[in-house]
């Protein structure tokens, strides 16, 4: 992939339904030619449960233990399971399908974007490598063991530190361009993941638990010493800049880009029925 200049954007903690629309309005700018390619890193304010757009809210989360928790609940436009943003980096990268060197294929996309991950994880030190699943051995190893949770098992291409998946990530294709984010786990908490999902049993959820501690694991797990959010950004930046060979500018929304993400906030993201509609 060629040295190309992208737009930086660090839009700090929101919502869930501001984070989900601002996505979309970045997609939707870059589809018009109004926005460069562009990698988004952002927090969330409350944590919240985001599920991915296939699932189906009443059959997989205890609504009544997440709002006892204090959590938001987000479906996003991208599909995959549930994740718990919490204590994590997200990113977001949104660039046209036919950008320069970018596969046509969903699952060599992911490689070649999974490349700026892999690189910054290097950036802390820490040994990461790609799942490609491509062997049946491999397959088996990194099953999924059953549960709603994404961090459950890793996807082509998604990124293990010692076999334990450290980050999660989904793609959507829309209007001509990519949307693939993902989440970097700084630390987890398991036990508040679990307590909103829903199972068949107490014991199920026991021992999905158990191998969910089996099958992922967080970056201050790893470290002798802590990452805060703000070293790993500076990080996965770099990262990013390495493994895909370009240049990252630091910008802001456009005046556009933060009306429309105020509009799917009001018509999609916010409301109950693009949430609760599966």
């Amino acid at each position: 992939m060629t040295a190309n200049n992208w737009r930086l954007l660090h839009t700090g903690n929101r919502s869930s339904a501001e984070n989900m629309a601002i996505d979309e309005a970045i997609l939707t700018s870059v589809s018009e030619g109004e926005a460069p390619p562009t990698l988004r890193f952002y927090g969330w304010e409350p944590a919240t449960l985001s599920i991915g757009y296939f699932q189906k809210v009443e059959k997989e989360v205890n609504r009544d233990r997440l709002r006892a928790k204090g959590l938001g609940l987000v479906r996003r436009p991208t599909g995959g399971r549930a994740v718990l943003h919490d204590r994590e980096v997200t990113y977001s990268v949104i660039l046209a399908e036919d950008y320069p060197g970018m596969p046509t294929s969903v699952t060599d996309s992911y490689r070649v974007i999974s490349t700026g991950l892999l690189e910054g994880f290097r950036e802390l030190d820490l040994q990461a490598e790609m799942v490609p699943l491509e062997t049946e051995e491999e397959k088996a190893q990194y099953a999924s063991l059953g549960s709603a949770a994404c961090f459950d098992s890793p996807s082509n291409y998604e990124l293990v530190v010692e076999g334990r998946k450290v980050a999660g990530s989904a793609q959507t294709r829309q209007r001509g361009v990519i949307l693939q984010h993902g989440s970097i786990l700084l630390d987890l908490d398991v036990d508040l993941l679990f307590d909103v999902l829903r199972f068949p049993s107490e014991r199920v959820k026991e021992r999905m638990k158990r191998g969910f501690l089996n099958k992922a694991v967080a970056i201050n797990q790893l470290r002798p010493e802590s990452v805060s959010f703000d070293e790993a950004v500076k990080a996965m930046t770099r990262g990013f800049e390495k493994g895909l060979q370009i240049r990252l500018e630091p910008g802001e929304l456009t005046p556009r880009e933060q009306e429309l993400a105020q509009e799917l906030v009001s018509s999609r993201y916010g409301r109950d029925e693009w949430n609760f509609k599966k």
